[in-house]
C-alpha cells in the first residue's frame, strides 16, 4: 500500500493545502494476491472525510483498499463541516467536491466519473459526505455516512452570544450562514436531496449507519425517515455502539463491502 502526503496550492483555500492518499498499487512479490473481479477492473477512488477536530489520515480502513482495489483520498478540512464560508479562503465544499476531484483526475488519472468516485465520512465528515455527494451527483456515485452530525435543524436555537458544548454561535454562523434559515437552504442535505428528486436527476446511492447509543442517533433516524418520505432509495443501519472509533472502524468495512463488492 503506497501512502502519499501531498502539498499543493489550493485556490479554494487561497493557500498551500495538503491531503493524504493511499494507493494499493505496490503488491508484494513474495505474497502474490489472487486476481479477482475487483483487481481486474479499473481502480476506483474513495474520498474519506474526517470528523470535527480531526485531520487527514486519522482514520484509515487498513486492508480494505487492497481487498477491493480502490484508492483513498483524505483531505484536511479543519472544522468546516465541508461547507463554503463567506470569508476568502473558506471554500471547503469547493475544495473537496471540485478542486480535489479535479486534481486527482489530472495527476493520478483516477476518479474520472461518478461510477469510479465515492465519498464517505464520520460525524462531521458524515454530514460532509452526504452534503458533498448530493451537491455533486455528477462526480460522486455513492455516499457512505457514519454517525453523521446532521445538526442543521438544531441551529435555529443557537443565539448570538450563546452556543452549545461543542462550539459557539460565531462558529456555526461561519459554517452555515444565517442559522435561522439554515434548514431551508442548500447547506441542508435534505434540501439538496429534495431538489435532485424534484428535478428528476440521479441521486447517488446512500449508505447510512449510526450506533444505538450514539448521541446523534435521533438525528440520523430523522434523516432516514426523510429519505423514506421522499422515496429516495438508501441503506440504513443501526448497531450497538457510541460515537467512537470502534463503531466507525466496524462500519467503514461494511460500507466498503456495500460500495465495492
Amino acid at each position: 500500500m503506497a501512502y502519499l502526503h501531498i502539498e499543493y496550492f489550493s485556490n479554494a483555500l487561497h493557500r498551500t493545502a495538503n491531503f493524504e492518499m493511499m494507493i494499493p498499487n505496490d503488491p508484494r512479490a513474495d505474497a502474490p494476491q489472487e486476481k479477482d473481479e475487483a483487481h481486474s477492473r479499473p481502480m476506483k477512488t474513495l474520498f474519506l472525510l474526517h470528523g470535527y477536530t480531526g485531520k487527514a489520515g486519522n482514520w484509515v480502513p487498513w486492508g480494505v483498499p487492497e481487498k477491493y482495489n480502490f484508492a483513498i483520498v483524505m483531505p484536511t478540512a479543519e472544522n468546516s463541516f465541508y461547507l463554503n464560508g463567506d470569508a476568502t479562503g473558506r471554500q471547503y465544499q469547493t475544495l473537496v467536491g471540485e478542486e480535489l476531484v479535479d486534481y486527482v483526475r489530472k495527476t493520478f488519472n483516477l476518479a474520472q466519473g461518478p461510477d469510479d468516485t465515492y465519498i464517505a465520512g464520520l460525524s462531521m465528515g458524515g454530514f460532509g459526505a452526504l452534503h458533498t455527494g448530493l451537491a455533486y451527483p455528477d462526480r460522486f456515485g455513492k455516499i457512505a455516512a457514519l454517525s453523521s452530525a446532521l445538526i442543521v435543524h438544531e441551529l435555529k436555537d443557537i443565539q448570538p452570544g450563546g452556543g452549545n458544548p461543542v462550539a459557539n454561535y460565531e462558529y456555526y454562523r461561519e459554517c452555515f450562514g444565517d442559522l435561522s434559515t439554515a434548514a431551508q437552504r442548500d447547506v441542508n442535505p435534505e434540501v439538496l436531496a429534495h431538489n435532485l428528486k424534484a428535478a428528476g436527476k440521479k441521486i447517488p446511492d446512500i449508505f447510512m449507519a449510526c450506533g444505538t447509543e450514539d448521541f446523534l442517533i435521533e438525528n440520523n433516524r430523522a434523516m432516514h425517515r426523510f429519505l423514506e418520505s421522499e422515496e429516495i432509495p438508501h441503506e440504513y443501519h443501526e448497531g450497538p455502539g457510541v460515537h467512537d472509533m470502534n463503531f466507525w472502524q466496524e462500519y467503514i468495512v461494511k460500507a466498503a463491502d456495500w460500495m465495492f463488492s
